[in-house]
């Protein structure tokens, strides 16, 4: 068991008074650095006072020496530098209270809004991503994402974008098993992490790593035994300006030199420092990043090989923080101070080169480490959800298939009191056609259905008492739109995403289709033709699914389908005139409609 297992047992068990102490532990430390700040800003402030009586008293009095003001002048430079150092911890503190308020908003559903929406991750053209409300405010990402990289948030997306093998899955699951309780490291990533996402970005320095060099090793060699010539006779030249009766045209003569040499590779050196500008602190976050996790002990093969990965070839973090040196040094020339002996001192030129020759060296792994780190953060991220949800089991995954076979099914991102359960099988019947009133659960389970065999094929526990399902390709037909810009009518819309349905259950596995209330932009005769023919080739195809109904005509295709196919619905109840919805799924279809107590309710007269 984790020291970190231990400190939750200790507090009670349970994510939510964990969460509450380590909250109330941050907040008591913001307190009490907020104290040490006051005190020493009152002892810096008298420090300085003092400091300039004693210098004026020296200045008006012989008797009184200035040297007297270097004790206080002293004590007020390491205030200085203590106030600094209590209000970077002072800023740890409150993100850490900040990141526990964070957990417990996920615990009690007030957490949409707070987090990373990962819209930027979404495509249109996704088979399941907008149906199933993946990313977006709300959303399951935005419910997931812990990470603090942008690798991380890519990682995470690209599991819950696209199924995995069950092998993957397994030693997923095994890997999130073990991080499960590791609050501290989850904690330390998240305050370490703080806002990287939003300047380091891991497909520019990829591209840049991956680049041919600028100049050729030849080049690098001559280009230094110039630049240190030049550095040295400047410094040279100018000492005997300050020093001898030679004047300034030495320095003038050198300078020239300099200019020239400039002008010839300018172009060249400025190409290898552009896609670095503005981020030598933020990778030297990234490397404290890496260096947490580098020593994190590790059991699982799954874990093993990402933290060897980013072990291994001298250790990402101190290459990171040794990138992060060299263009720290490279931009001490734009310093308006500064710019004048860097100019005379080749510093461009310097530093340049050592930012090619580690690019040369680390450039090509640094795909290999963010890949590492980014599969870290998403495996981190499932492993808070696991821990939040201790209720939640992993599925069990079967090779023989198409099966899903799932108890108590409940969608993940409803809140305890809201969220109601209901059993789904499909295997032996291929298809459940789901007939129901308006508003009583039909498209809400079909989400639930699909979010939880996207958190199951990620690797992620799922919302239900048991699930047992094998792999399958998500498609899925819920919340289709017109396009105004591609000139698509929302009948075509939804034509063309069930045209990729048809053709995600044509492929090698198994597909689950998910598709509500279908065809219903045409007229009746065409829907329940065209309706049943879809069904029908879908089930033919391999293929397992539900779909959703208002149309009672096509619960006919029960009989079409000989078994293979099961009629379920929802219903209401009209209690003291006011519609009643328990979201229990029954067998048989549904034998009344409320669209007329509906429009009566929102004040239509019917």
């Amino acid at each position: 068991m984790t020291a970190d297992a231990d400190q939750g047992e200790r507090a009670g068990g349970g994510p939510l008074a964990e969460y509450t102490r380590r909250r109330d532990a941050r907040r008591e430390a913001v307190r009490a650095l907020e104290q040490r700040a006051a005190r020493i800003s009152n002892f810096r402030l008298w420090s300085f006072l003092l400091t300039c009586g004693l210098l004026a008293a020296a200045w008006w009095s012989d008797e009184l020496s200035g040297g007297w003001a270097a004790i206080p002048g002293v004590l007020f430079l390491g205030l200085v530098v203590r106030h600094e150092a209590i209000h970077r911890a002072l800023a740890r503190a409150a993100r850490a209270v900040t990141y526990y308020e964070d957990g417990l908003a996920r615990l009690d559903g007030s957490w949409p809004g707070r987090g990373v929406d990962g819209l930027e991750h979404a495509s249109e053209e996704h088979p399941y991503a907008a149906d199933l409300d993946l990313f977006g405010e709300g959303s399951l990402f935005e419910l997931l994402c812990t990470a603090r990289t942008r690798a991380g948030e890519e990682a995470l997306a690209t599991w819950l974008l696209g199924p995995a093998t069950i092998p993957e899955i397994t030693a997923r699951q095994a890997a999130v098993d073990e991080l499960r309780d590791r609050l501290d490291l989850r904690e330390e990533l998240a305050l370490l992490g703080h806002d990287l996402r939003v300047v380091v970005k891991p497909a520019r320095l990829q591209e840049w790593g991956e680049a041919p060099p600028a100049f050729t090793g030849v080049a690098q060699g001559r280009m230094r035994v110039i630049a240190w010539v030049l550095a040295i006779a400047a410094l040279a030249a100018t000492f005997a300006w300050a020093l001898s009766d030679l004047g300034a045209l030495p320095l003038l003569g050198v300078l020239a030199l300099e200019a020239v040499c400039y002008r010839v590779v300018q172009a060249r050196v400025e190409a290898i420092a552009a896609p670095l500008d503005g981020i030598a602190g933020q990778l030297d976050v990234l490397a404290r990043v890496l260096e947490r996790v580098e020593r994190e002990p590790v059991a699982r093969p799954w874990l093993v090989a990402r933290v060897s990965a980013l072990r291994d070839g001298g250790a990402a973090s101190r290459r990171i923080a040794a990138l992060a040196r060299a263009i720290a040094w490279l931009e001490a020339r734009k310093n308006a101070l500064f710019a004048p002996f860097a100019y005379g001192l080749m510093w461009a030129w310097h530093f340049t080169l050592a930012v090619e020759r580690w690019r040369a060296r680390s450039g090509p792994r640094l795909r290999t480490w963010f890949t590492a780190l980014g599969e870290f953060e998403a495996m981190a991220a499932l492993a808070g959800y696991a821990y939040e949800r201790p209720g939640h089991p992993f599925p069990e995954l079967r090779a023989d298939g198409p099966l899903l076979v799932g108890e108590a099914l409940g969608h993940p991102l409803l809140s305890e009191e809201s969220c109601v359960t209901n059993d789904v099988a499909l295997g032996e019947v291929r298809a459940l056609i789901v007939s129901g009133s308006n508003m009583s659960g039909k498209s809400t389970l079909l989400r639930t259905v699909g979010a939880n065999v996207v958190l199951a094929l990620a690797g992620a526990p799922v919302r239900a008492r048991r699930l047992t399902l094998s792999p399958l390709q998500l498609a899925a037909s819920i919340r289709v739109q017109d396009s105004l810009r591609e000139g698509h009518s929302r009948f075509y819309a939804e034509l063309l995403r069930l045209r990729g349905v048809v053709e995600r259950a044509r492929g090698e596995v198994p597909a689950l289709f998910l598709l509500d209330e279908i065809l219903h932009g045409t007229n009746s005769h065409d829907r329940r033709i065209g309706a049943q023919a879809l069904v029908c080739g879908l089930v033919e195809a391999g293929a397992i699914g539900l779909v959703t109904t208002h149309d009672l005509a096509l619960t006919r295709v029960v009989e079409t389908l000989e078994g293979k196919a099961r009629n379920v619905h929802f219903e209401d109840e009209l209690v003291d005139g006011a519609l009643r919805f328990d979201y229990r799924m029954r067998e048989g279809v549904v034998t009344r409609s409320n669209a007329l107590e509906l429009m009566r309710a929102v004040g239509l007269d019917v």
